[in-house]
């Protein structure tokens, strides 16, 4: 049943994704599907009649009535919290969806594409990778995921499938930690590691930057001045609780 927007989503199963993460795969009967990219209003509602609501990028696309969330839990947040600690299969959640339609991709573009993650923002890009490889157009797409360290990393099996098996050409820049073995450098992306592991701007890339505010804003910047064109970057921030 839909009012107002809203429709009543089940959640059918929900598997640990990071000591502080976690995704839930939420059934939403009559969900009209979405494209890779997009968001969804989650509301809660306790037993006093308060009322929260919170935006969560999708990790999923497509026509089937089963959507997918991953949620990275906020300190002393209202309602990320209980989405990683609390919610168990049959619970039910209110969703409202899909909404966005500016940081969505659809098979088609001629363009590479590069997807640029910080933390959680990799959700979306996951949707988007997966897209892509079902559409046969892997190859096109690069994806760097910034993130603390590997234990951090949300939908690592899902990234390294796109890698192995649908032809994105995936890089990692680790902030904090690296695991063992790795040979790169560790520390925040800095415009020679966007330049390495990212389309050069000749190939005039359309760019998916994805996370906290100033993760967001930081790689921007440096696009640009590395060459890539205002125009052909796409970003979306998050906040979070």
């Amino acid at each position: 049943m839909t009012v107002g927007g809203w429709r009543e989503g089940r959640v059918v199963e929900t598997v640990a994704a990071t000591p502080s993460a976690r995704v839930l795969r939420v059934q939403v009967p009559g969900w009209p599907g979405s494209a890779a990219g997009q968001h969804v209003d989650i509301r809660l509602t306790a037993e006093d009649g308060y009322q929260a609501v919170r935006s969560y990028s999708l990790g999923s696309y497509g026509e089937a009535d089963t959507i997918e969330l991953a949620v990275d839990e906020v300190p002393d947040g209202e309602v990320s919290p209980y989405l990683v600690r609390d919610v168990r299969p049959g619970d039910e959640l209110e969703v409202k969806g899909p909404l966005g339609g500016y940081f969505v991709w659809r098979p088609g573009g001629v363009a590479p594409v590069q997807l640029i993650a910080g933390g959680s923002g990799v959700v979306p890009l996951v949707a988007i990778a997966r897209a892509a490889t079902d559409a046969g157009a892997g190859a096109s797409m690069r994806l760097l995921y910034s993130v603390r360290t590997a234990e951090d990393a949300i939908y690592r099996d899902a990234i390294e499938r796109a890698g192995q098996d649908g032809g994105v050409e995936v890089s990692w820049r680790y902030t904090r930690a690296a695991p063992d073995g790795w040979q790169g450098p560790v520390g925040r992306l800095d415009d020679d590691a966007l330049r390495e592991a990212t389309w050069p701007p000749q190939r005039e890339p359309v760019v998916y930057v994805c996370g906290p505010t100033g993760f967001v804003e930081h790689v921007a910047d440096a696009l640009v001045r590395l060459g890539h064109a205002p125009s052909r970057i796409r970003t979306e921030r998050f906040g979070g609780a």
